[in-house]
C-alpha cells in the first residue's frame, strides 16, 4: 500500500501566539506539565511539516499586569512582573518542546542570560532557519504594552508569513458568544473592520502593526486537537484577518 504523501503548509515562517491560560490546563492557576506536553507534541507534529515556528506566550496563568494595576500596584511595575510570568511559561513549553524532540531557544526582551538568551532578531531568525523552534518571552520588554502586541511586533521583525492567535473559541464574533447566544462568527474580516468595530480579540496596536506589514492573522480554536496542523495546511478555520 503506498504511503500517503503528508500535507503541504500553506505557511513557510509562522507566528504562534499562545495565551498563558492555554497552559492551566484543569488548573485554576499556574502550569501543568501535561497540558504542556500535549501543546508540545501538536507543536512537534507541526514542525515536522518543514515550517520555521516562533512563539510568544502570555502570562496571564501566573499574573497580570492590569489586573494588578486595578488593586492598586503601580501599572508599569505590574507590567514587568506579568513579563517575568511570561519567561516562566516560555521555559516550562520550552522544557517539553525539547523532551518532544523539538529544539527550542528561549530570547527575552529583558535580558537574564542564565535562563534565556537576549532577543537579537538575526539570531532569531538564524534559528528558525536550522530547525530550531523560537519562543519570544517578556513580551516587548516595555510596560503598557499587551503580548498580543509583542506578537505582531516580533512577526513583523522576523518577517512571519501569519499570525495565528490561538483562542479557546473558533473565530472572531460580533459580541462574546458565552454571553450573547445570537453572536455570529465572522470568516473573515479586514483589520480596519476589526479596529473599527472594537473587537477584543487582539488589541488595536497588534492590529495595526500586522496591517502595516501585511501579516495575516488567523484567530482559531486551539483546543480542538489537530487544528494548527490544519490552519497551518490552509484549511477554512477560524477567522482571517487581512486587507
Amino acid at each position: 500500500m503506498r504511503k500517503s504523501s503528508p500535507p503541504t503548509p500553506k505557511y513557510r515562517r509562522v507566528m504562534l501566539k499562545l495565551s498563558g491560560e492555554s497552559l492551566l490546563g484543569s488548573r485554576d492557576h499556574g502550569i501543568s506539565p501535561e497540558t504542556c506536553d500535549a501543546i508540545a507534541k501538536e507543536i512537534k507534529e507541526v514542525k515536522d511539516l518543514g515550517i520555521e515556528l516562533a512563539i510568544v506566550i502570555g502570562g496571564g496563568n501566573i499574573f497580570r499586569g492590569v489586573a494588578g494595576s486595578k488593586r492598586g500596584l503601580e501599572r508599569a511595575t505590574g507590567d514587568f512582573m506579568g513579563m517575568l510570568a511570561t519567561v516562566i511559561n516560555a521555559l516550562a513549553l520550552q522544557d517539553s518542546l525539547e523532551r518532544a524532540g523539538a529544539p527550542t531557544r528561549v530570547q527575552s526582551a529583558i535580558e537574564m542570560r542564565a535562563v534565556a538568551e537576549p532577543f537579537i532578531r538575526r539570531r532569531a531568525v538564524r534559528h528558525m532557519e536550522k530547525g530550531r523552534v523560537v519562543i519570544f518571552a517578556a513580551g516587548t520588554g516595555n510596560p503598557f504594552f499587551s503580548t498580543d502586541t509583542a506578537a505582531a511586533l516580533r512577526a513583523s521583525e522576523i518577517n512571519a508569513d501569519v499570525l495565528l492567535k490561538a483562542t479557546k473559541v473558533d473565530g472572531v464574533y460580533t459580541a462574546d458568544p458565552v454571553k450573547d447566544p445570537k453572536a455570529k462568527r465572522y470568516d473573515r474580516l479586514t483589520y480596519m473592520d476589526a479596529l473599527k468595530n472594537r473587537l477584543n480579540v487582539m488589541d488595536a496596536s497588534a492590529f495595526s502593526l500586522c496591517m502595516d506589514n501585511r501579516i495575516p492573522i488567523i484567530v482559531f480554536d486551539f483546543f480542538k486537537p489537530g487544528n494548527i496542523k490544519r490552519v497551518i495546511c490552509g484549511a477554512s478555520i477560524g477567522t482571517v484577518v487581512s486587507e
